[in-house]
Order: C-alpha cells, then structure tokens, then sequence
C-alpha cells in the first residue's frame, strides 16, 4: 500500500523548514554581531534573511527566542568541533595542534557568531549563562582531565590545564572579536585563509614549544 502524499512529503517539509531555520538563524547572526541584542530590530533580520518579518515569527516567536536560538548555535557548534579528544592525532601535540587550528577555523568561518557570543559574556551571560555550566563546563573538564593524565604520564611539562584553554580560546577568538583590529595592524580590509593559516603556524609554535612539545 502507498503512503499517503502528507506522508511522502513529510522528510522534504521538514528538510525545507530546517533550512529556512538557519537561514533565519544565519541573519540574526549577523544583525546581532553589528547591532547587539538591544539595538538589533526583527525587520532588520527578516529583511536579511529575505522574509517578511510576520514570516519569521512563525518559525521564532520572539527576538528573545531568536537571540537564544544563535547562543546555542553558536555553543553547540564549538562544543562539537572542539572536543580535545575528538581531535585527530595519536600524541598530545597532535591532538593540540589540530585543537588549536579547528578552533581558528570557527573564527574564519563564523566570525558573527563568535562576536555574538563574546558580546553576551562580556554583558554578563545573562542569556547563556545556564547552557555554559550544563554543556560547555562538562566538555572542559573531559579536556581538563586529558591533559593532566598527560601530564602525570610526563609526555608534556606540568601546567595549569584550564589556563591553556583559557588562552588557547583567547588567542584563536581574537581573529574573529577583535578582526577590524588586526586587519587595521596588517595593513588588509579582510583577513584571508592565509592569513588564518599562518596564525595557526604562530599558534601552535609558541604554544606548544611552551608545554614542552613538538609539532608533528
């Protein structure tokens, strides 16, 4: 017996409904970045995202909802890609390195979203606050754990697990939150895959060479 058409239609209705979701999320992304939570308007993210504004609200009922919605894009996105060790490499240098370089990736690809979410926690991550200490503090302690069986394991100098993860964030999220600044100190109107590249040489270079390890 044939499936109903509704039926048959279904995967594809849900396919389309997720794609005009992250359209919608895409545009808020950026409206958000550039104009924060308070200046940025539902027109100006329905008129991005080529919806009228009534169109949106079917699909997120608020800019409040809107707002939360590209927070958890955003964290689940890092959450997934940066798991240490997820990462490919059979030894601690490896594992980092490829840590390091797929965190400059995000900066490269999503560098509104990680202005979004900078902004929010420099206002005081009133709005991510609860999904920080329920996803992301377990991801860093998996991480932090890692590093010092490493450690105890002697294949790395003895360091303070969170504080390299604290710089590894700060200096790999610099090239997204702080992009005008270097693009004016390099003489560029845009930051480039090269220039993502060669930071991610520097990166792992200094880094690594601190925690007494050798790139592979």
């Amino acid at each position: 017996m044939s499936q109903p058409a509704s039926e048959q239609n279904s995967p594809r209705r849900s396919a389309n409904r997720k794609a005009l979701e992250q359209k919608i999320l895409d545009a808020a992304e950026i409206i958000f970045a550039e104009q924060g939570l308070n200046g940025a308007s539902l027109e100006a993210i329905a008129e991005r995202a080529g919806l009228s504004k009534q169109n949106m609200l079917y699909y997120f009922p608020s800019k409040e909802s809107l707002y939360q919605n590209v927070l958890k894009y955003i964290l689940d996105l890092w959450i997934e890609k940066m798991a240490l060790m997820e990462q490919a490499g059979d030894t601690p240098a490896g594992m980092l390195e490829n840590y390091i370089r797929g965190k400059l990736e995000l900066s490269r690809i999503r560098p509104y979203g990680s202005k979004v979410f900078a902004n929010e926690v420099i206002s005081g991550a009133a709005h991510l606050k609860d999904y920080i200490e329920q996803n992301l503090l377990p991801q860093l302690e998996t991480d932090i754990e890692l590093v010092r069986g490493w450690i105890a394991s002697g294949e790395m100098d003895p360091i303070e697990p969170e504080h390299l993860f604290f710089s590894i964030w700060a200096s790999t999220q610099t090239y997204a939150d702080f992009s005008t600044q270097v693009c004016l100190a390099m003489g560029k109107s845009e930051l480039d895959e090269d220039d993502f590249r060669r930071a991610g040489d520097f990166l792992t270079h200094v880094l690594l060479k601190g925690l007494g390890l050798r790139s592979g």
